[in-house]
């Protein structure tokens, strides 16, 4: 609970900020998005760690291959920063880029599924075959 009032106080605090200095200099307004934004995906990125550590844990368990668990970390990883881009081409009005970003994520996150999906079917196709 304590984190998500630090990671709102940021927000209200870089947003009143924005809001002021937006008046005078308006340049300076983006910057004090993109320092606030990377403060609080920071925060968030330290709770992660946790869920990643506990599934890391769950897999070492359970007998499942860590290879799959790892791509399926890197493709959320993926997701979570393109989207934080995303965010920040877009408020910075560069919605072209935003998109050229979101395709090209997407692209990456498909390929990086490839042996996923393969091994998946090569499951699928034995069940079938028995």
């Amino acid at each position: 609970m304590e984190e998500i009032i630090k990671i709102i106080g940021i927000a209200l605090i870089a947003v009143i900020l924005i809001i002021i200095i937006k008046q005078y200099r308006p340049e300076f307004a983006l910057y004090i998005s993109l320092i606030a934004g990377c403060i609080i995906l920071f925060f968030a990125l330290d709770k992660l760690s946790i869920v990643v550590n506990l599934l890391k844990q769950i897999s070492d368990k359970s007998g499942i291959n860590n290879k799959f668990l790892n791509l399926l970390l890197k493709m959320t990883g993926i997701a979570y920063l393109a989207e934080f881009a995303i965010s920040i081409c877009k408020d910075s009005g560069e919605t072209a880029i935003a998109n050229k970003l979101e395709i090209g994520s997407k692209a990456i996150i498909m390929v990086m599924s490839i042996p996923i999906i393969s091994n998946l079917l090569e499951v699928i196709l034995k069940v079938l075959q028995t």
